[in-house]
């Protein structure tokens, strides 16, 4: 450096600034008390996919009226189930940090391939995938993703997702939170939603009933093959 001609006053130096590393984002519902029922999705509201993206080719995702329970639904076609879907939370570095063990969704069974996926995060750190679908035959379990086949009764089905067992039985690790819901074509959603226990039908408050007129039987209930029990 050369030394400061007289009169002259010579700037210190600009400090460095070390730059912070960067933070994911918060899980949405971490400041919601957890407790009972948390729906995501309600086809009946103002905004059904408010938190969720959607991705559609050769397909559609649009809200109509179901000829059985003559309500608002929201329906997912298209004509390759990975490639039409949607998903929450919509941003993808966002996570739900739901920690509410079950998983409720009132679907009805459109007689086409179907799947849905959950990303869970357990007790080690590792986040897993559970893949149910009603055109695979057997269970399969790898390190971070296991697939399931499903049953579909004919019309509306209540499926009930246990997070807690399943992770436990497929990785012998314990459920702490789910991170990400999606749901694929070929499906009609009434609601989707996380509680703490099974409810019983006379338990459930109003507004996550399925009604159905009465000439129509109840709505069935939908079952995903468990994994075996982790060695």
């Amino acid at each position: 450096l050369k030394p400061a001609r007289s009169g002259q006053t010579r700037r210190p130096p600009t400090p460095l600034r070390l730059l912070s590393p960067t933070r994911s984002p918060p899980p949405m519902f971490k400041n919601t008390y957890q407790s009972g029922f948390l729906s995501i999705l309600y086809s009946i509201g103002s905004k059904p996919l408010q938190i969720w993206d959607k991705k559609v080719r050769n397909g559609h995702i649009k809200r109509l009226t179901d000829s059985d329970i003559q309500s608002s639904v929201l329906e997912i076609m298209g004509t390759n189930v990975s490639t039409t879907y949607v998903t929450c939370p919509a941003d993808p570095s966002k996570t739900l940090g739901i920690k509410l063990p079950f998983l409720v969704m009132i679907i009805k069974n459109l007689k086409k391939y179907f799947t849905f996926e959950v990303t869970v995060l357990d007790d080690k750190e590792v986040r897993r995938r559970f893949r149910a679908s009603n055109y695979q035959s057997t269970t399969r379990v790898k390190p971070f993703i296991c697939t399931m086949p499903m049953r579909l009764d004919e019309g509306w089905n209540q499926i009930q997702f246990n997070l807690s067992d399943f992770t436990r039985r497929a990785y012998g690790t314990n459920y702490i939170e789910t991170l990400r819901v999606q749901l694929h074509a070929n499906c009609r959603i009434r609601r989707i939603y996380f509680s703490d226990r099974l409810y019983s039908e006379e338990e459930l408050p109003p507004e996550f009933k399925l009604f159905l007129p009465v000439a129509q039987k109840a709505a069935g209930g939908a079952t995903a093959a468990a994994p075996p029990a982790a060695a």
